[in-house]
């Protein structure tokens, strides 16, 4: 039964794409699940970081499940219909206050790797493999899936991965900026999570604005000056005063996101 798992421990969530049949290969379903799931957590200000991972350790997902395709998007109407759900999940994602961290191992193809585009993080093991190769397939990739890919990885990234179709190791992955870290195959998961906790060590409130104000500052048009009034709306919350206190004090500070 191919599932998105949602799971808590403290401050840290963490979804599974769960086909481990199918290499937690992507079916509407799961992509119906990740963005309701997604806006469920958006609106929790208990959690404070999320991890996106696949079940067991063979892949995070090896793309979305063609099968359903042959039935599930054979016509214009239900193409759009598809993959309109498929980019509402990934803008779930990308829209999300709290910041997201891929725990990526083994491979990232397809629809996956637009999942781990999405996610403010990418760590991944050492063998871990990234692309998309459905030019091989004879079809191609959804502008509004591709956005996000393209705008972490810029436009000669994306021709090698859409035209070339390569599949990239983890070493090229993160020379090409598509990773933020490659650590063993064996500490990716420690590493994920201690990334998770070291987030959850600062201010909520802030981490939600800087994600805020770097997805305003790359749109290229000058902050208006309400903006930049607002950027300082810090100023009034009980994190700020707390996290001053700390470091006056020398402890370690206590925040409650208000």
């Amino acid at each position: 039964m191919s599932t998105i798992d949602f799971s808590c421990n403290g401050e840290i969530a963490t979804l599974t794409l769960n086909n481990p049949g199918k290499l937690n290969a992507i079916n509407l379903g799961m992509w119906n699940q990740l963005a309701g799931k997604m806006a469920e957590i958006s609106v929790d200000d208990r959690i404070r970081c999320v991890v996106l991972r696949g079940a067991g350790n063979d892949a995070f997902a090896a793309g979305g499940d063609l099968e359903e395709f042959v039935t599930g998007r054979a016509t214009l109407e239900q193409a759009l219909h598809y993959h309109g759900q498929v980019a509402l999940a990934l803008q779930a994602i990308d829209n999300c206050p709290h910041p997201t961290v891929a725990l990526i191992q083994g491979a990232c193809i397809g629809g996956g790797l637009e999942i781990a585009g999405v996610c403010d993080f990418r760590i991944c093991g050492e063998s871990s493999r990234f692309g998309a190769p459905i030019n091989r397939l004879g079809f191609s990739m959804y502008p509004g899936e591709m956005e996000g890919l393209l705008r972490l990885a810029g436009p000669a990234v994306m021709k090698e991965i859409l035209l070339e179709g390569r599949i990239l190791n983890a070493t090229d992955a993160y020379a090409k900026g598509l990773v933020t870290r490659v650590v063993a195959d064996t500490e990716t998961e420690n590493e994920a999570y201690a990334t998770a906790k070291r987030i959850c060590a600062g201010a909520p409130l802030v981490a939600g604005w800087h994600k805020q104000w770097i997805r305003r500052l790359l749109d290229g048009t000058p902050l208006s000056d309400a903006e930049k009034a607002a950027s300082f709306a810090f100023l009034e919350t009980e994190d700020y005063k707390e996290g001053l206190a700390a470091f006056l004090e020398k402890r370690k500070p206590v925040f409650k996101a208000r």
